[in-house]
């Protein structure tokens, strides 16, 4: 089991490396990025067959959530290769930088790990003009709790263990409730190393709103996207905390699925009080997700998700990210675009992309939703 599971990693991390070498290509905006590239991809033929381009032009600045980076990546790499001309630059800073950009109007969208507060609502108001910013539910996916700690390659943790751990109660990896949790384990009288996000970040606060929900005596702290808990160390971006976590033996920290593959980081499954730990995964994350109800009003497809789910196989550690725009009052030079580009990544053939990436496409009955609006955007 150890072995198919190393191979199934390493499968999994070629594929994102090579979507991380496309990612450098298209943030820095290189003159080698013409629309008609395909790359020699059948994923790039079959882009340019489906891609509707019209009214496409020009360059699209878009910033955000370091945790749709990878999924960003592909609809980027395959967009371009099918709309000759239209240049997309996705900036993976963070939600909170992403939102800040966006009210500013410096971007064509923003990506956000959590919906927009309502200030950040009132705040878009003076950008959108005769609108405001909505939140398009676009990728889904676990997140995984990544762990480095030599001689042990499988973990079991619930949430108040967790919460604990990132509230540094738990000190030691031999703390009586980490072995309860994992008999038979050789757990090692070492420090924990847990590490966090330094900037805001909507993955911080989706994991808040998880360990509120399930461990309420345990994390007293509200979810924001401002790491809240003392201790622990900082780290920039969920690359900056899985490669710390990949370094540094005896550590443990939170991030999107995918940069744990890509590294080759193991993930901890969660015991949610169901019949068996759960391990995060796409699948898992997707019976999750497919519980989730719309809350937003209007155009607004803001969802509310079930941190609590007992569910057979269903991970609850799970985010939706939301590409914010404005519903009326886009800028005219970029609408066109944003509205060719979001109808890709919400189409069948983007939603697929996302379960090959370790993401979790969102549930149908919510995405066609998602396709409307976008089409309605003015």
């Amino acid at each position: 089991m150890k072995l198919q599971r190393k191979n199934r990693l390493r499968a999994t991390a070629l594929g994102a490396l090579a979507v991380s070498g496309a990612l450098v290509l298209t943030a820095c905006g290189s003159d080698n990025n013409s629309g008609g590239d395909t790359g020699g991809t059948a994923g790039a033929t079959k882009a340019a067959s489906n891609v509707k381009c019209d009214g496409a032009k020009g360059q699209l600045r878009a910033s955000g959530s370091s945790a749709q980076k990878n999924a960003m990546d592909l609809w980027v790499k395959e967009y371009m290769a099918a709309c000759s001309g239209v240049e997309i630059n996705y900036n993976s800073s963070s939600s909170g930088e992403g939102i800040v950009a966006f009210n500013q109007g410096t971007v064509g969208f923003a990506g956000s790990d959590s919906a927009l507060k309502p200030e950040e609502v009132a705040d878009s108001k003076k950008i959108c003009k005769t609108g405001q910013g909505i939140n398009l539910p676009m990728v889904g996916g676990p997140i995984a709790v990544g762990f480095h700690l030599e001689g042990v390659d499988s973990l079991v943790l619930d949430a108040p263990t967790l919460a604990k751990i990132f509230d540094t109660k738990i000190k030691k990896w031999n703390d009586e409730a980490i072995a309860k949790l994992n008999p038979g384990a050789k757990l090692p009288d070492k420090a924990i190393q847990a590490f966090h996000r330094s900037e805001d970040s909507g993955t911080t606060q989706n994991l808040g709103k998880y360990l509120s929900a399930t461990a309420p005596s345990d994390w007293k702290y509200e979810a924001e996207k401002k790491w809240p808990a003392p201790g622990g160390q900082g780290a920039t971006g969920s690359s900056g905390v899985a490669t710390q976590v990949k370094q540094v033996d005896g550590s443990i920290g939170y991030f999107e699925l995918s940069y744990a593959a890509s590294q080759q980081i193991p993930t901890v499954d969660i015991n949610t009080g169901g019949a068996a730990p759960v391990k995060a995964s796409s699948e898992n994350a997707s019976k999750a997700i497919a519980a989730a109800k719309v809350k937003g009003t209007g155009k607004d497809l803001a969802l509310d998700l079930d941190y609590t789910t007992k569910a057979e196989g269903a991970y609850p550690l799970v985010l939706v990210t939301y590409e914010v725009v404005c519903d009326t009052g886009n800028k005219a030079d970029t609408l066109g675009t944003v509205k060719s580009f979001l109808t890709y990544t919400a189409s069948a053939d983007g939603q697929k992309l996302l379960t090959e990436a370790g993401y979790a496409p969102i549930p149908e009955a919510i995405n066609a939703k998602v396709r409307e609006t976008v089409a309605g955007l003015s």
